[in-house]
């Protein structure tokens, strides 16, 4: 069992407080077989909605699959504590943003798309975020200022 951490890097401007909303948030993820390098030509997602028993009644995972070259069950589990928050205090710089715990597999890519969400600086307002072409922009109607998500990166690492 590895704990992986999702690391994000961004530039924000005039937001803080980027965050996944809801325990419905798909985490689009490419997952990589340990046992024989097989990688998922497209990606999958998982969410802390799912929960798929594990082979032999240990418990149960987030997405559990078998591989396709050499027929491992793998699973991988999002850790629910470790979902945290990207401020604007952390712009350009990565911070981890939620840990997976990876049975027999491993992510090797993050796909961000629909489902963020984040507030203006200093301002009541909240946005729905987008980050599907890795940038997002928006106006705050009550600062009256332009307001966006740019640069977005991503790595993972081990906890």
């Amino acid at each position: 069992m590895v704990r992986i951490g999702l690391q994000i890097q961004a530039n924000l401007e005039n937001v803080t407080n980027l965050r996944p909303e809801g325990d419905d948030f798909r985490w689009y993820l490419k997952l990589k077989c340990q046992n024989c390098q097989e990688e998922s030509k497209s990606f999958v997602y998982i969410s802390l909605l799912e929960s798929h028993p594990l082979k032999g009644g240990r418990g149960s995972a987030s997405m559990v699959s078998k591989c396709k070259l050499c027929s491992r069950e793998n699973s991988i589990d999002i850790l629910k504590d470790t979902i945290k928050s990207y401020d604007i205090d952390n712009s350009n710089q990565m911070k981890t943003i939620v840990g997976f715990e990876c049975r027999g597999l491993e992510p090797v890519d993050f796909s961000p798309r629909v489902g963020f969400v984040c507030s203006g600086v200093d301002s009541p307002s909240t946005f729905q975020v987008d980050l599907t072409e890795k940038e997002w922009v928006d106006y705050d109607e009550n600062k009256q200022e332009s307001v966006g998500v740019y640069e977005v990166e991503w790595n993972f690492v081990k906890l």
